[in-house]
């Protein structure tokens, strides 16, 4: 037990002592996401415009490189209510500056589904996530972001349709 609240001290204090350059906050988003069929589907299959909210983290690994984990609630799938999924979701960034204000980032991200667990869709999805960051001010940001998912979320499907999440992000936050 000593040796376990002496390693949980350590890593606490090197945690603080390493995040002397780290930046924390809210960042909210507009989505335009649909889920992409394969094969093509035969019914109408349109976009579905939602949010996102979120908190998130920001570690300079250097200069040029920064760690973004983030947190985030977004309402994705498409326009046709059996079709919506929402996820709370955790993508990780790592974000290249280019210059002072602009920054390129790209990662995983896994989502895990919100509401009813009993239909239709896997409770766990994973997407890869490619992000362009323009600060305005020292601390506010305008953002676009593209998720593309890796993972089938369609859970037991007998008519062998494949769906994948697609997400069109464009947000704005705060940096403090």
């Amino acid at each position: 037990m000593k040796k376990t609240i002496l390693l949980l001290t350590f890593i606490i204090v090197a945690s603080m002592s390493y995040a002397q350059n780290a930046k924390y906050g809210l960042r909210v988003g507009y989505n335009i996401s649909n889920l992409d069929f394969e094969p093509y589907p035969t019914f109408d299959n349109q976009h579905r415009n939602g949010f996102a909210i979120g908190v998130f983290g920001e570690y300079d690994l250097s200069a040029a490189i920064a760690l973004a984990p983030e947190l985030q609630f977004s309402a994705e799938g498409a326009k046709d209510r059996s079709l919506r999924v929402d996820y709370i979701q955790a993508p990780i960034l790592v974000k290249f500056r280019i210059g002072s204000k602009i920054a390129l980032g790209a990662g995983p991200l896994v989502g895990v589904k919100v509401h009813e667990f009993e239909d239709g869709y896997r409770n766990f999805g994973f997407s890869g996530v490619g992000a362009f960051e323009y600060m305005v001010t020292d601390e506010i940001f305008i953002d676009a972001r593209y998720h593309y998912g890796i993972t089938n979320i369609l859970d037991d499907n007998p008519a062998g349709l494949e769906a994948k999440n697609t997400n069109i992000q464009i947000g704005i936050g705060i940096k403090i």
